[in-house]
């Protein structure tokens, strides 16, 4: 029997699994009834626990047959976002303001199908880490589970993930050799006025005039200058300023994140964003502080191990069920400080038409569950003996 056909006779138990998650989605680092769970089903697969790694992390360990051999890590993300659910699902969020809006409920999910498939299998020598990462979405989950000695606790070969990509083509696998997804960084940017009544503005120093006036100057740093043969985005995420409609605030609070994919950009651009900031605050009297994070760097796959990882998508879903030159992607993943650390590959599998991520009518694509577990376990059982 194929590892796809023996998990979709337990597909009803993974589907049940993913939505009790989707109905009680928890934030980064907040994942205590998810990691739990977690911890439940691994032990009840005879797999071997290990709770508390960077916080709410969760490790599985499973020798194969012989206990020698290869150790392949497979990593999966449990956060949900702050997002408000607007989907009228049985399974819909119970959780105010929090929603699984980027699939982490499916992507913990398959890996979970894949434990149960190997423990219950054991056709592979070697040892199977199975990572179940907090606090992907921008809170430094892999980052913290790393600080906790991560693979010094759990020595590794090779790490492998996967990740949903809705409007698919559906069980298509997709990824590259080299730099797959971008580096980011948030950025929060204080401006400080003066306030004012509204209707005496010569009076005050207007901070929603000066954050105007810094939105509108910063996207020039990719159009007039990054070198427009090389990738960059600055986006402007939020705004908050003044509670009234007849007083100038004191001041404004600005918000956004950059993407890039080459390391003298992404100095270029946050030094160009420090320097428009206090040149428009000196233009307007203002004071402006900017406070600029690292948050993901560079995705970069081995092409080594994204070549080995096509082959054995190419087994599973055919020639035409496989993208090996996939584009890169201008989102960013903390997947970057794993694979920066042990040799391994990212990719993404392809579900059904549907909004796309971070939307608050997202919904995972329970079918695609046996096909990502699948391929999540096939990686185990060809590498550990590679």
């Amino acid at each position: 029997m194929s590892p796809i056909d023996r998990i979709k006779s337990f597909a009803d138990d993974l589907v049940a699994i993913r939505r009790d998650f989707h109905a009680h989605p928890e934030l980064g680092f907040e994942e205590v009834r998810t990691s739990g769970i977690v911890a439940e089903e691994l032990t009840r697969y005879g797999i071997a626990v290990h709770r508390g790694i960077g916080g709410t992390g969760v490790v599985g360990v499973l020798e194969g047959r012989t206990g020698s051999g290869r150790r392949i890590a497979l990593r999966a993300d449990m956060d949900a976002l702050p997002i408000e659910e607007e989907t009228n699902l049985p399974y819909r969020s119970t959780v105010p303001g929090k929603m699984h809006a980027c699939g982490h409920d499916g992507h913990t999910t398959m890996l979970l199908g894949a434990a149960r498939y190997l423990a219950e299998t054991r056709d592979f020598d070697g040892t199977a880490l199975f990572v179940f990462q907090p606090a992907e979405e921008g809170q430094g989950g892999a980052r913290a589970m790393i600080a906790d000695g991560l693979f010094e606790t759990f020595p590794c070969d090779e790490i492998y993930a996967i990740h949903n990509q809705p409007n698919g083509p559906h069980g298509k696998i997709k990824l590259r050799p080299g730099p797959a997804m971008a580096a980011a960084d948030f950025f929060d940017i204080r401006i400080a006025g003066r306030g004012a009544h509204a209707a005496q503005p010569q009076q005050g120093i207007d901070p929603i005039v000066v954050g105007s006036t810094l939105v509108q100057a910063l996207q020039s740093i990719v159009s007039r200058n990054a070198d427009p043969l090389k990738s960059a985005v600055l986006s402007i995420t939020q705004f908050h300023a003044g509670a009234a409609y007849n007083v100038i605030p004191e001041g404004a609070h600005i918000t956004g994140t950059v993407r890039t994919f080459d390391a003298d950009l992404r100095t270029l651009v946050t030094t160009r964003i420090r320097e428009i900031s206090a040149g428009i605050a000196a233009a307007y009297g203002a004071t402006i502080d900017v406070d600029i994070r690292d948050v993901f760097s560079v995705l970069m796959n081995s092409p080594e191990h994204a070549a080995a990882a096509a082959e054995i998508a190419r087994e599973l879903f055919g020639p035409e069920g496989v993208d090996d030159q996939s584009k890169p992607r201008m989102g960013s993943e903390d997947f970057a400080d794993m694979v920066a650390r042990v040799p391994g590959a990212y990719a993404w599998i392809g579900s059904t038409p549907g909004p796309g991520l971070h939307n608050a009518s997202f919904d995972f694509d329970d079918s695609i569950i046996p096909l990502g577990s699948a391929f999540l376990a096939r990686l185990v059982e060809r590498r550990t003996a590679a």
